[in-house]
């Protein structure tokens, strides 16, 4: 299973299905399984205990417990770590189990996959020290195209960087970005401030759809249930995670930009008139001979296999 960070969408549906579990619930206890998640001193971890909760709600990419006496656990899963709902006072799993969170619901175990341990929690008391976390990034479901255009026109980004700012946009990661610009037919290499008012328009209509639509499908995929499923890729996705395979629309193959830890997934005839966006890694393959559309790459990459 390959991980990713989970956006906006996944932790709409964790926050839902957290809230009908935890809402009006004590947090009895919390026990940590590895020092590095806790990122705060003050206010005490032990102030948790036996606090009502008074809500769940999601922050950017973070979720938020919000709990009596003004006390908030603020979560960031980063990349590999996810949510499990458990019977009461459920084992921490060894190696992976970051900590347990005992609800007199439930127990909510948090796991981390791999040696590096991102994911944070951290505990603040009051709305004050909570809005610290916010980035100011609009909520996309939630904005008018004219606040939309405000904070795409607000720096000159290319389009990907843009929609994966949490300072503009809130809860946007590499995958969704990825199926937004699939949905509105433009280059993730386009640059914010070039585009047209068609192109605008079409870029928030296309957010709002894919935002919309993906909350859906999660929301009936986990069901009564809590989501266990959180992965890079998932059948329906467009061009995230589809390197190499036919575009759901025109049929090329699906290409990518690896730059860094994350990549754009594109197709060059929906997204960029047909012409391949410079990859280091595939350059590197083809010896800096690099085409400039699809046919010429799959003839280049046809003569490879044939010599």
């Amino acid at each position: 299973m390959i991980l990713r960070m989970p956006e906006l969408p996944d932790v709409v549906v964790y926050v839902e299905r957290l809230a009908a579990r935890i809402g009006g619930h004590s947090l009895e206890r919390v026990r940590l399984a590895s020092p590095f998640l806790l990122r705060t001193v003050t206010p005490a971890l032990s102030e948790v205990e036996g606090r009502l909760v008074h809500g769940v709600r999601r922050l950017g990419k973070r979720i938020v417990f919000s709990l009596e006496g003004e006390l908030f656990l603020v979560l960031h899963l980063m990349i590999a770590a996810r949510l499990h709902w458990r019977q009461a006072q459920a084992p921490v799993p060894r190696r992976v189990g970051l900590a347990a969170f005992d609800f007199s619901s439930g127990t909510l175990l948090l796991t981390e996959a791999g040696t590096k341990r991102r994911a944070s929690l951290h505990l603040v008391r009051g709305e004050g020290a909570l809005a610290a976390f916010d980035r100011g990034g609009l909520e996309v479901l939630g904005a008018d195209l004219a606040g939309f255009r405000a904070a795409l026109h607000r720096e000159s980004h290319t389009l990907k960087r843009a929609l994966t700012d949490p300072t503009l946009f809130s809860g946007i990661g590499n995958a969704y970005s990825d199926e937004i610009l699939h949905r509105a037919h433009l280059s993730p290499l386009a640059l914010t401030l070039r585009l047209t008012e068609e192109q605008v328009e079409a870029l928030f209509c296309a957010a709002r759809a894919t935002l919309s639509e993906w909350v859906g499908r999660l929301r009936r995929e986990a069901g009564d249930g809590f989501p266990e499923k959180v992965t890079a890729f998932r059948e329906g996705m467009a061009v995230h995670g589809r390197y190499g395979k036919p575009c759901p629309v025109c049929g090329s193959p699906v290409q990518r930009i690896v730059y860094a830890e994350n990549e754009a997934n594109y197709c060059a005839r929906c997204q960029t008139g047909g012409k391949l966006l410079a990859d280091r890694a595939l350059s590197r393959l083809l010896k800096g001979d690099w085409p400039r559309t699809v046919e010429d790459l799959e003839e280049r990459l046809s003569s490879q296999r044939r010599s």
